[in-house]
């Protein structure tokens, strides 16, 4: 089955249901030019807010992170969103019970509890920002909004219709070499290698993403491209980024995107970004 990025799923159009750091939803007009115009599957193995995912509504996608909560909880809106909306009801946007909530053990939790946890502190802590410790713990502070919009049942209802044809996995990015298949898109947004020294910003789990990562997902997106894979991705414009995707010639595709999301106000505004096609070579 082909996939048209144009087509239409009934019902209102799905968008990303909680905000992530690296989130695309700013950069689709940018990349809506570059994308394949027909192909198989859809495969993104960093998933995160799941941006690109939901504007292309896909037939058939294979869909993973390295998260655990994130996972669960888009298992939960595949299989059980009536459940979650009727927990995330329950909630209240009081610091107190904000804090209780975080310290909650999730191993204590229902799937649907901890997918309702998860969207309940993602929309109220402060700047939507997901940052875990050392130990996997989530540890962002209340971010004291007056109406934070925990629960927002048509968004997702919506996600639920978008995420009908997909596998979910709980994997490294390397679980799309299991799956993908000449003519699938395969879209990688790793964690961006920094601009700077101080410019990281990779807690999204409490595992790195250093250099070495960034030249084996490098070899990865090389593979894929050799397989007869349509093979897209987004990193930092930096000289170590433009080196290892530099055999792709016109396919190297500079853009400016804007950072939404910092702890730090004054560390948001326009940054440089290489997205990479592998098909425009």
């Amino acid at each position: 089955m082909l996939t048209r990025v144009d087509s239409v799923a009934p019902g209102p159009k799905a968008q990303p249901v909680i905000k992530w750091a690296g989130g695309k939803r700013q950069m689709l007009s940018r990349y809506q030019d570059y994308f394949p115009g027909d192909f198989s599957a859809y495969h993104e193995p960093f998933l995160g807010g799941g941006a690109v995912f939901f504007h292309l509504a896909p037939a058939v996608a294979y869909l993973s992170d390295y998260n655990d909560e994130l996972v669960n909880m888009y298992r939960v809106l595949q299989t059980d969103v009536d459940r979650l909306i009727e927990d995330l009801s329950r909630h209240s946007n009081e610091e107190d019970y904000y804090y209780s909530l975080r310290s909650a053990d999730v191993s204590r939790l229902s799937e649907v509890q901890r997918a309702s946890r998860l969207i309940y502190l993602n929309k109220t802590c402060f700047n939507g920002l997901y940052r875990v410790n050392k130990k996997g713990e989530f540890n962002v502070p209340f971010g004291r909004y007056k109406r934070p919009k925990f629960l927002d049942a048509d968004l997702l209802l919506a996600a639920n219709r978008a995420l009908s044809g997909a596998k979910i996995f709980r994997a490294d990015y390397s679980v799309v070499l299991d799956n993908a298949r000449p003519g699938d898109f395969v879209y990688f947004d790793p964690p961006y290698f920094p601009l700077s020294r101080t410019a990281s910003f990779t807690d999204f789990t409490n595992l790195s993403f250093g250099a070495r990562e960034q030249e084996k997902l490098a070899d990865m997106f090389n593979e894929l491209h050799q397989r007869g894979c349509l093979v897209m991705l987004s990193n930092s414009d930096t000289p170590f980024i433009r080196e290892l995707y530099g055999r792709y010639g016109r396919g190297v595709i500079a853009l400016t995107a804007n950072r939404s999301i910092n702890s730090k106000g004054d560390r948001r505004g326009p940054v440089g970004e290489l997205l990479i096609c592998s098909w425009l070579k």
